[in-house]
């Protein structure tokens, strides 16, 4: 084991429940490949999945499963994640889980509180997410210098930001982000989600100058193309180019911008030559192997994590992060094959 993981990740803990039936979607108006936070209409949609439809559990929320996906590839110990759960057995669910992969979860319990869920619907190779945060959402700043979580914080050389984690904790994000880049170590966001740079964009601005590698999908670089007056929001390298290019707090290390698009080439830029646009081939799968889109976007994260963790180039990171993908898709919500596949 690891004397100090190398990877420290932060996020909303969640237990996925997933279900398949396409009426769901009208009955709660969900988008079938959105990703939204649960407002009063979605609300009872979690116990109508456990009472009424044959459900698959699985440990979710984004950073997570990019933790859990990075410790697959990493010896043991060599991850760290932390976030809100409740002191329920949704939490249980989730700690049985990382202690399968490796990963070292440093929570914060919070006693009588809830853990988060989220109600995923899959029809065909859509997934619609819809989240309730519950604890997630109550996450406190001085769990960061507490005694379990400061010396792994102290002790991390790459740190990976989830997106979502801004809807309630955009100042938290900001100031952990400006203390890894003071101490000189790598910073990682990802987007998570469309309605995050197009709800919560002056919260990434916050943490942007921060940043050393921002993780997107093409809808999500669109949207945060749009929130900010980016010319040809659908032009993804233009885009891919605009993010790399922000401002940056630290500019002796270069920010690099990787933007996957499902079965298209993912896309990277890197602002030490903005005008050189990388593109990498994706392998596709054929119709019958693909089971379940949902955390594809977070298997590539913690592939890519793994492999940078690693010291591996770039081209490398982007070829283990395509890999955890595809193995992802080919299975029920973020899981991953076991017994083990080396991937490097």
């Amino acid at each position: 084991m690891s004397s100090t993981p190398a990877l420290f990740c932060i996020g909303n803990p969640l237990l996925d429940i997933i279900a398949t039936d396409e009426k769901l979607l009208t009955k709660y108006g969900l988008e079938a490949n959105g990703a939204i936070l649960a407002e009063e209409k979605q609300n009872p949609i979690y116990e109508d999945l456990v009472k009424n439809h044959k459900v698959t559990y699985v440990a979710g929320g984004a950073a997570q499963n990019a933790a859990r996906g990075a410790a697959y590839i990493l010896p043991p110990g060599s991850v760290a994640y932390t976030g809100c759960v409740g002191d329920d057995d949704l939490a249980e669910q989730l700690k049985a889980a990382n202690k399968k992969e490796g990963l070292i979860d440093v929570y914060q319990v919070k006693k009588g509180e809830q853990t988060g869920a989220c109600a995923v619907v899959v029809t065909g190779h859509h997934r619609s997410l819809c989240t309730t945060l519950r604890g997630s959402e109550k996450f406190d700043e001085s769990h960061l210098e507490s005694a379990t979580v400061k010396p792994v914080i102290d002790g991390a050389k790459v740190f990976y930001l989830e997106g979502y984690f801004l809807t309630h904790g955009a100042e938290i994000l900001a100031r952990l982000a400006q203390k890894v880049s003071v101490a000189g170590k790598v910073s990682v966001i990802n987007f998570s989600a469309p309605f995050i740079p197009q709800f919560f964009n002056p919260a990434i601005q916050a943490v942007l100058p921060y940043i050393d590698i921002v993780i997107c999908n093409e809808t999500e670089a669109e949207a945060w193309a749009n929130s900010n007056g980016v010319p040809n929001p659908t032009d993804l390298p233009s885009v891919a180019k605009a993010i790399a290019s922000y401002q940056k707090s630290n500019p002796s290390r270069p920010r690099t911008a990787i933007i996957t698009h499902g079965a298209e080439p993912t896309i990277v830029v890197s602002s030490d030559a903005p005008d050189s646009v990388k593109e990498y081939p994706v392998h596709k799968l054929a119709e019958n192997e693909i089971v379940d889109t949902n955390a594809a976007g977070d298997g590539f994260a913690g592939g890519f994590l793994g492999a940078f963790v690693l010291d591996k180039s770039l081209d490398e990171c982007i070829a283990v992060g395509q890999k955890m993908a595809t193995m992802v898709i080919q299975q029920v919500g973020a899981q991953y094959q076991w017994p083990k596949v080396n991937l490097l």
